[in-house]
């Protein structure tokens, strides 16, 4: 999966991410903090490759992606482990 900041300032990042359903899964997860101020995905075209933007309140906006992609892991590996316990 391919993975480029386009922007990277303390309280606005922009990141090109070459799977729409990464992009979505973080958006969703980035909307439950409660410093993020903006958090949405855009694409020039249905060929190119969606970019994350997220602008943050307070702290910075790395760090907020950071603790999302955390937590998303966490919650994949609780759903997994889940799976597992039911085979």
């Amino acid at each position: 999966m391919e993975i480029n900041v386009l922007k990277d300032e303390k309280q606005h990042i922009e990141i090109e991410i070459g799977n729409l359903t990464v992009v979505e899964l973080l958006r969703n997860q980035l909307w439950k903090n409660s410093a993020v101020d903006i958090v949405a995905w855009k694409r020039e075209h249905p060929s190119k490759n969606p970019v994350l933007v997220v602008k943050v309140k307070s702290g910075t906006a790395k760090k907020a992606l950071q603790d999302c992609i955390e937590k998303t892991l966490k919650i994949n590996e609780n759903i997994l482990e889940k799976f597992k316990a039911a085979k």
